[in-house]
């Protein structure tokens, strides 16, 4: 593995720990404001929207760091 490839594959699993860290943080506040209905409806839809967009882009960068074989 060279240099820059180790970089870029270290950089990757570091932005996957961020998004995983904000993703999980997301899901503590969703539960939150789903514990109190009186709680902002459309906050609680776009955090839910942020989380189902953290997940995409943590599935595609782990795909990127251990892609199937056979794809």
């Amino acid at each position: 593995m060279t240099g820059e490839s180790f970089d870029e594959v270290t950089s990757l699993r570091q932005r996957l720990d961020e998004l995983r860290l904000e993703h999980r943080d997301l899901d503590d506040a969703i539960a939150r404001l789903a514990d109190n209905p009186v709680e902002d409806e459309l906050m609680l839809r776009r955090l839910k929207k942020r989380k189902l967009a953290l997940k995409d882009r943590i599935v595609a960068i782990e795909h990127m760091l251990d892609p199937d074989e056979y794809a």
